[in-house]
């Protein structure tokens, strides 16, 4: 499977997005259409970071309608992040200044149709227009208005729409047939943005990384540096892993940000390559406690009260206690950041006077999901649902028929219900193997 892989651990913007695609092998001319489209230049460049050399993606203005080039390169570092003010006192041959800003501040609904117009390919204007709308709906949650004429501020100006499209070209140019990013780092402390001071990560990016499939962490630096660019594009593409999988690289480099840091190189890395199957790493913690008081009725609603309070699997287990009295070994599983309200609601729920934290520190699951497959008898059609573990590859090693669905057809036709369970699992796997 190819696969595209994100170290998340200094954030991401959208030029550095640019910048690492391009870096892994992505190809900058298919980035033409947004510059016929806006009368913009993508310049693609080199600067070192820290002693990392990284791709530079700089969305320029054209100043006198000269032809497009693609092979200017940079000998310094540029500050263009999305919503900050910063001063810009270099130049360029061809007039070109910065697009950082240039033109309008769009609504979300005319940014979306500039996509439109813009003739892209079918795939590459879904992809754009679906990070708009998370943009779009980060922003409308923020301010409290409509979608559609919810406006950008530091979003809707040519540099954001060509870091977006740009993107959207770049991805599909690499043909991968999954993305993945490691937990993306949002930084922290307070940032500049055009209704005043606020603190990192904004509320945009807040609001996005709720919507993602990856983990947002603080830090590592008191800086912004998760945009909301940065953050819609992750979103939109890529999954999330604990971990980088295993790989066999064929291609990857780094996409440069705008600020430099005294410790930490600013570049966003990207890899290319063919992954393994496997199983994937979760973080977690086993929460235990012994009772020996527990009544049958408590001991039953620990499922769904702990559940309810975020523990991800709940295990009772009959003990011999002191004295030879018969007792319960409780075992939670939770996420790091459940560990504190699930230990109290196990202690409110069973009155225990202790609750242990063990040293477990990961479990290695499957990626599951469920599909429904159908099936004829006697004439007629009924619908089971199945669960599917798979790898981190997506290969399928285990599929399982939902008893309940299994025990409801049994009932309709007289057939065991094991014999259900076997026909619907045969069914998704021989729709599996035709794929």
């Amino acid at each position: 499977m190819k696969t595209l892989a994100f170290d998340g651990r200094t954030g991401a913007s959208g030029d550095m997005v640019l910048g690492a695609l391009v870096a892994a092998g992505a190809d900058p001319e298919v980035l033409s259409p947004v510059e016929d489209a806006l009368d913009v230049t993508y310049r693609i460049g080199e600067t070192t970071k820290n002693g990392i050399r990284a791709a530079t993606v700089d969305v320029l203005v054209d100043g006198d309608g000269h032809e497009h080039t693609h092979n200017h390169t940079h000998e310094h570092d540029h500050n263009h992040e999305h919503g900050h003010e910063h001063g810009h006192d270099h130049t360029h041959e061809h007039e070109h200044t910065h697009a950082e800003g240039h033109g309008p501040n769009r609504t979300y609904a005319e940014c979306r149709d500039i996509v439109t117009e813009m003739g892209l390919p079918e795939a590459v204007e879904a992809d754009a227009k679906a990070v708009f709308r998370l943009l779009g709906e980060a922003e409308s949650r923020v301010h409290g208005t409509d979608l559609e004429a919810t406006h950008f501020h530091e979003v809707g100006a040519d540099d954001a729409i060509a870091d977006i499209v740009g993107a959207a070209l770049l991805f599909d140019d690499l043909d991968v047939d999954r993305v993945v990013t490691t937990p993306v780092a949002a930084g922290g402390g307070e940032t500049s943005m055009s209704h005043g001071v606020y603190p990192v990560p904004t509320p945009a990016v807040t609001y996005i990384a709720e919507a993602a499939a990856w983990e947002l962490q603080g830090g590592p630096l008191d800086e912004e540096l998760l945009t909301p660019t940065g953050a819609a594009i992750l979103a939109h593409f890529a999954e999330g892993v604990d971990s980088l999988p295993s790989m066999d690289i064929d291609s990857g480099g780094y996409g440069a940000g705008s600020k430099s840091f005294e410790d930490h190189p600013n570049v966003l890395r990207a890899m290319v390559g063919g992954s393994k199957g496997g199983l994937k790493h979760d973080d977690i913690r086993v929460l235990e406690t012994n009772l020996d008081d527990a009544s049958p009725e408590m001991l039953g609603g620990l499922q769904k009260t702990l559940t309810d309070a975020g523990a991800r699997d709940v295990t009772i287990v009959p003990a011999t206690m002191k004295k030879s009295r018969p007792g319960h070994l409780v075992k939670v599983i939770v996420k790091p950041e459940d560990v504190a309200s699930v230990a109290r609601r196990l202690a409110e729920e069973t009155g225990t006077l202790g609750v242990r934290e063990t040293a477990a520190g990961h479990r290695w699951i499957a990626e599951r999901s469920f599909e429904t497959v159908e099936l004829d008898i006697g004439g007629e059609t009924f619908d089971v649902s199945v669960k599917i573990a798979a790898d981190d590859a997506g290969e399928v090693y285990d599929v399982s028929a939902e008893y309940d669905d299994a025990a409801a057809v049994a009932n309709a036709t007289d057939l065991a219900i094991r014999e259900v369970v076997r026909r619907a699992e045969t069914a998704y796997r021989q729709e599996y193997d035709s794929r």
